[in-house]
């Protein structure tokens, strides 16, 4: 059976997986598969009229026409609750788009009765991106804006809307987007990779099995991998180092690392609940949240005033010498200088900036080495490439990366298959037509990006982990149609993607640059990666990965 060109087949589900996919806010019926009330998962006659229902005749059907997941919300919601089902949210949007076809809404019964509509085809995504307006807005994560409003701090872009958003951004952009401001801030990234692997190299010498120079060790590199991300933030961020490669970094850092950690993991249970009424009753699970952002403002405050005296303290001395400055300062060193924004708000800026930099690069990091140890081959070409970069690149890391695209293609292929966030949201302005289906405007629209970076309609050969893909005049860039260029969203899109996009991209990449200069990478087992959600796709356990020094 056929919905609008999608043809139905039952996939074999595969283990692996600025800013976040989130869940759906306040509601009571899940984007989920497991929650498909009139449509049998099983293939079964509920799920073929389901999908049928979007007719052949051309006519554009209504929004209430749209397949759907069911309208009992409590009952969902209990069952998730029951059974855990949170934590595989990506896995039953997987399934759901393959009973009900590549448009699905999620109806949630409240007063007001909100609704989602859930997308996987970039013809679709396309289209929504095309009608988000000058203000794009995507769904506002409620505990977090709740804790912003009861601590009194300020939110920062990406809790914010409208033309107060816009303003903050375009000066967020001056220091985290521009091209000249990433030449400015790449090497420092480049010192902290560097860094991190004569660490690696002194740790595989020490600890590691083989002949002198040879050595290799197996290890669980997540924790090493969480302390470099900090490490890497907090140098670009705030223009210091703080020691985490140290034999025994702060105790101060690594609860930073556990509030961040724990703040991702209590976030999705409260979407579903009102934040305020929690605090009225002492909820354990919002205190532990309240807690966790406490500790992460507490930290971001004690560097930025550091910051703010190490700055005084400079121009101090540029005005009684008469010196020109010219060091750079970090991005809160620029965006002090300039004062185009109030310390309040650099504040808040500053600490979802942190809040966003260790996980979402830390995460993605272990899916990249884990995939290229178990992809000897295209391991070795990415490794030729850059040894040829590199070499003609005279120390400039900027020129580095522009000479092996690889690199960055390798990032783009990791989080196709393992997305950090696991959808991008928008409200369109205009009422739009999706798969021929009426959606009016102010309607909360998921592009779904883990069912879309393993599907066959989207990609060729889906689960094989090739970043030749992305490649200029591949075969898979010749057959690009209609939309093809939103298949790849992990950072979102237009002026609403994730501000820390760029450090981002750069500090995996030149990560990844040194470790295959001076490793080669392996893995003790090639079987796919079980994921987890907690707001973002994580593994359930972390790859061990093999270094063999080269």
């Amino acid at each position: 059976p056929t919905h609008r060109g999608w043809t139905m087949r039952r996939v074999q589900g595969t283990s692996g997986s600025r800013f976040l996919g989130v869940l759906p806010q306040k509601g009571f019926c899940m984007t989920a598969a497991g929650t498909v009330v009139h449509a049998n998962l099983e293939g079964g006659k509920g799920a073929l009229k389901a999908v049928r229902r979007g007719g052949v005749d051309g006519r554009v059907r209504g929004f209430e026409e749209i397949p759907h997941t069911g309208r009992n919300g409590w009952i969902n919601l209990l069952k998730f609750w029951r059974e855990n089902r949170f934590q595989q949210l990506h896995k039953h949007m997987e399934r759901t788009f393959n009973v009900l076809g590549p448009i699905y809404s999620v109806e949630r019964e409240k007063v007001g009765t909100l609704s989602s509509v859930n997308i996987l085809l970039p013809s679709d995504i396309s289209e929504l991106f095309q009608s988000e307006g000058l203000h794009p807005r995507r769904m506002t994560l409620q505990p977090w804006a709740t804790h912003r409003e009861i601590r009194n701090h300020n939110k920062g872009v990406f809790l914010k809307n409208g033309e107060e958003w816009r303003s903050d951004r375009l000066q967020l952009n001056k220091e985290v987007m521009l091209s000249a401001s990433v030449r400015r801030f790449l090497p420092l990234l480049d010192e902290v990779s560097k860094d991190f692997c004569g660490m690696l190299q002194a740790r595989v010498e020490k600890e590691g099995r083989g002949e002198e120079g040879k050595q290799s060790l197996t290890i669980d590199p997540s924790p090493d991998l969480f302390r470099f991300a900090l490490e890497a933030s907090c140098h670009v961020i705030y223009g210091e180092r703080i020691g985490l490669f140290s034999s025994s970094p702060s105790l101060e850092s690594q609860k930073f690392i556990w509030a961040v950690e724990r703040m991702l993991t209590t976030t999705p249970p409260l979407l579903y609940l009102p934040p305020r009424l929690l605090l009225r009753i002492g909820a354990p699970l919002w205190t532990q949240h309240a807690t966790a952002w406490d500790h992460i403002f507490s930290h971001a405050q004690a560097r930025i005033q550091r910051a703010y005296q190490r700055l005084s303290s400079s121009q101090a001395r540029r005005s009684a010498t008469g010196a020109a400055g010219g060091q750079y300062t970090g991005v809160l060193g620029q965006l002090m200088e300039k004062g185009q924004l109030s310390l309040d708000l650099i504040k808040a800026n500053i600490t979802e900036l942190m809040a966003g930099g260790v996980d979402q690069t830390a995460v993605p990091l272990q899916f990249a080495l884990f995939e290229l140890g178990r992809n000897p081959e295209v391991q070795e070409r990415v490794r030729q490439q850059v040894r040829t970069s590199c070499s003609q690149a005279g120390g400039d890391p900027q020129k580095a990366l522009q000479g092996a695209p690889l690199l960055k293609a390798t990032i783009k292929e990791v989080l196709r298959l393992y997305p950090v966030g696991i959808t991008v949201q928008r409200y369109p302005v205009r009422d739009i037509v999706l798969q021929n289906y009426h959606i009016p405007a102010g309607t909360l629209v998921q592009a779904c990006l883990y069912p879309m970076g393993r599907s066959s309609r989207v990609f060729e050969d889906p689960l094989r982990f090739d970043p030749g893909r992305w490649a200029s005049g591949s075969k898979e860039d010749g057959r690009r149609g209609e939309g093809q260029g939103f298949r790849s969203l992990a950072f979102g899109f237009g002026a609403r993607q994730c501000v820390g996009r760029r450090i981002a991209e750069n500090e995996m990449q030149l990560l990844l640059m040194h470790i295959l200069l001076n490793f080669h990478l392996s893995v003790p087992s090639s079987e796919d990666i079980k994921t987890n959600l907690t707001l973002i796709l994580q593994p359930e356990t972390p790859p061990r990965i093999t270094f063999t020094k080269l």
